[in-house]
């Protein structure tokens, strides 16, 4: 069969990008299926401002006119020019179990790379580090983590056949709520607590927690500074962001610390609503909405979706104090561990606190590189 590759131009090869997964993950039992509503405004450079600061390809591979793969190509000029390299990134590569279509679409984006003046490429890397990153290549036992990549074993296999070593790792790790906490986790949440010149947010509706939405982003601009491959948001950004999230955001697992009227530590953390993804088929309407919701109610983890502590706030505990209340929420509704977000494998610090608790590691995702 002819193989051939075509940059998305129609509403028909657009529409095909955004469907083109959910047909090779059919038979994927721990494939997560994205938002389709949201899936079009994010491949849209009219309504996705991470276009302004990007050039980028949207790439279909074909065998007689059946689409067979995708890839998203992406030079983030910001980045880049804040950085001083010189990288191109590949990103949301979907393939079928053919190493052929694989090798054609990266080789595709490596050759567009070089036109570009980029000397080297990473991926899978999206805009930031806000959308999933890397390949999972530990962990495929365990059910799938929202927010993280839900890739064939045989994907990683292929990115290496073209040449691509090891970037870095983001883990995932598992803290089994039957573990008992250790006493000076306790001490340390209460001592936080027990400050009078910090205010600690709790939330009875959504609007109330409208007014706190730019202040918590900007939190997480502060703090998020120097980890890899991040993109300050502005503040049309945040509000996008989320208006996306507050549908089905659980308030009780929204703590938020303010200190001078500031945000200067948050957590937001998310019953594993897997299931009900599934369910819903990547559409909330007629009935995906209430699978979601559904899910929610009877989770049995729930995942650390973001948090942060302003850095001249760091190592005063209050860390321990945002792991401690969503540990603390899960188990009152007899839930039975909780998740991490994705975290730098190197990031010693985060992955130290994650162990004092007894968590262990359950997932481990890889950001390729090569040199152009």
């Amino acid at each position: 069969m002819e193989l051939t590759l075509k940059d998305v131009s129609t509403k028909k090869e657009f529409k095909e990008f955004i469907y083109l997964p959910a047909k090779i993950h059919k038979d994927h039992k721990d494939w997560l299926p994205p938002l389709y509503m949201d899936e079009k405004v994010f491949f849209n450079p009219a309504k996705n401002h991470s276009f302004n600061v990007c050039d980028h390809r949207l790439v279909l591979a074909y065998k007689d006119s059946v689409a067979v793969g995708r890839i998203m190509g992406i030079i983030n000029r910001q980045h880049n020019e804040m950085m001083g390299v010189k990288n191109a990134r590949f990103a949301f590569i979907e393939t079928y179990n053919d190493q052929e279509v694989t090798h054609a679409l990266i080789s595709e984006i490596e050759r567009w790379g070089r036109e570009k003046g980029m000397t080297r490429i990473i991926g899978p890397f999206g805009f930031s580090d806000r959308e999933p990153q890397g390949l999972l290549i530990e962990g495929f036992e365990y059910e799938p983590v929202i927010d993280s990549a839900c890739n064939f074993e045989y994907m990683p296999k292929f990115v290496e056949a073209e040449g691509y070593t090891k970037e870095l790792d983001c883990v995932i790790y598992r803290y089994p709520l039957s573990n008992p906490l250790p006493d000076v986790m306790q001490k340390i949440f209460e001592r936080v607590t027990s400050r009078t010149d910090l205010q600690f947010l709790k939330f009875k509706s959504k609007k109330e927690v409208k007014p706190w939405i730019v202040p918590i982003f900007r939190a997480m601009n502060e703090s998020f500074v120097d980890i890899y491959g991040f993109a300050p948001m502005d503040e049309t950004e945040m509000q996008e962001l989320a208006k996306k999230y507050l549908p089905v955001i659980d308030l009780e697992f929204v703590n938020v610390v303010v200190k001078d009227d500031k945000v200067i530590a948050f957590v937001i953390s998310m019953p594993n609503m897997y299931k009900g993804l599934q369910k819903a088929k990547g559409r909330l309407l007629p009935f995906g909405l209430f699978h979601i919701l559904r899910a929610m109610k009877t989770a049995k983890s729930v995942n650390l979706m973001i948090g942060a502590v302003i850095p001249e706030y760091q190592k005063q505990g209050l860390n321990i104090y945002l792991s401690m209340t969503t540990i603390k929420e899960a188990m009152r509704r007899g839930m039975e561990s909780v998740d991490t977000h994705v975290v730098m494998e190197e990031n010693d610090d985060m992955s130290n606190e994650f162990k004092r608790f007894g968590a262990f590691m359950i997932k481990k995702f890889r950001v390729y590189q090569k040199s152009l």
